[in-house]
């Protein structure tokens, strides 16, 4: 009986961990079960048939919590990286003696996606817009926090006029200053510092004293002087945010929320895949929404409700999907549980690299047009109904 290879398969929180322990090292192959979409290209991708898919639409819902979109037999993986590399979503690690490696990068060779999202640092008014539409958490914005409330009041924040860089003058003529005290009563950036009152000389003596750090150039001092003798002049250095915006490529998936809404433009993203996809809403069962609710790019949505005297004749749509944003991942094939509702097709994919006949394979695979779930054969595992070759 051979004591090796032994095999294991294990959760831990959110991931589900393989091993394949050989005599001299230890394989893991560890799925997070949380990031993973249930796109399938992993099914495609895996030279070794080791991956199937799981209850996609229960487990991304959350309606149920033992299995994740897919499932990976530990005893056929053959621990070579590809699915690593060709998962969108970065879902899935490869270790070799609990150091990170994709052994079919390093022995073989393998083409790896070409991606393009990148933030041009010139053009980027440090904004708020991509962080807000991004569906996968990948924009950094490295600014620092001011008073606004964009994310609620910060311990810490900086006063608002500290965003750009100005100088600002401040001028008092001293021959109409009446030292009255009012402008220092009301800005914090001003004291008006009184001698001592004495009756030897019988007259209000002393000087305003101006802080340039707490001053914003609101002007109130200048407004509110019963003399008429301060003026404060500010001139904008740079009308430049501190901080940095980038894009976490681990993160991205090429959806182009970011770059269709940025306002200056200054957001380039190039999508992984091409090709169409196509929903039949007629087919769809009202109040599923699965699709929707998968979709890793939240470009899948529940058309408005229009009034009954603009339909004429049409049938209120239940589903819809915006191609602009569209990735052509499959989650919602996978996941959709009626029949010829969804309709996807790739027709090409952007990477760099040779073009390995085992890629080539994949390729075919992957360009393969299919449609949503009509069957589920063995129980946990779904079919999926292939159209026709590429």
């Amino acid at each position: 009986m051979a004591l090796f290879p032994k095999f294991s398969k294990k959760r831990d929180g959110v991931n589900v961990v393989m091993e394949q322990r050989l005599l001299q090292n230890v394989n893991n192959l560890i799925l997070n079960s949380e990031t993973c979409t249930g796109c399938g290209i992993c099914v495609d991708a895996c030279p070794e048939e080791a991956i199937v898919l799981g209850l996609v639409g229960a487990s991304r819902r959350g309606a149920i919590n033992y299995a994740a979109p897919v499932d990976v037999d530990e005893t056929k993986c053959s621990y070579c990286g590809v699915c690593v590399v060709m998962c969108p979503f970065n879902a899935l690690t490869l270790k070799v003696d609990n150091q990170e490696r994709l052994p079919i990068l390093e022995k073989e060779g393998f083409p790896q996606y070409d991606m393009k999202a990148e933030i041009d640092d010139e053009k980027c008014v440090k904004c708020t817009i991509c962080e807000e539409v991004c569906p996968r958490d990948a924009i950094d914005r490295n600014v620092p926090a001011y008073e606004g409330t964009y994310k609620g009041p910060v311990a810490g924040a900086k006063d608002r006029h500290t965003a750009i860089r100005t100088k600002t003058t401040f001028k008092v003529d001293t021959e109409k200053c009446s030292l009255c005290g009012l402008c220092g009563a009301l800005c914090p950036a001003l004291v008006v510092k009184h001698k001592e009152f004495t009756a030897e000389t019988g007259k209000i003596e002393g000087e305003v004293v101006w802080d340039e750090a707490k001053c914003d150039a609101c002007k109130i001092c200048v407004e509110a002087c019963p003399e008429e003798c301060i003026t404060v002049e500010r001139e904008v250095i740079s009308d430049k945010v501190d901080g940095k915006v980038s894009i976490v490529q681990d993160n991205c998936c090429t959806c182009t929320w970011c770059s269709r809404n940025c306002p200056p433009e200054a957001i380039t993203v190039e999508k992984i895949f091409e090709g169409d996809i196509e929903f039949h809403a007629e087919k769809c069962p009202g109040g599923c929404s699965t699709c929707a609710e998968v979709c890793p790019a939240n470009a899948i949505y529940l058309p408005s409700a229009k009034p009954a005297s603009e339909m004429g004749h049409e049938i209120e749509k239940t589903i819809a999907v915006n191609k602009d944003y569209c990735i052509l991942c499959g989650a919602c094939v996978n996941a959709c549980p009626g029949e010829d509702i969804i309709i996807m097709q790739r027709t090409g994919v952007r990477v760099k690299g040779t073009e390995t006949d085992l890629f080539k394979k994949i390729k075919e695979k992957l360009f393969t047009k299919r449609t949503s779930k009509v069957k589920e054969g063995v129980t946990g595992q779904v079919g999926i109904k292939i159209m026709e070759k590429a």
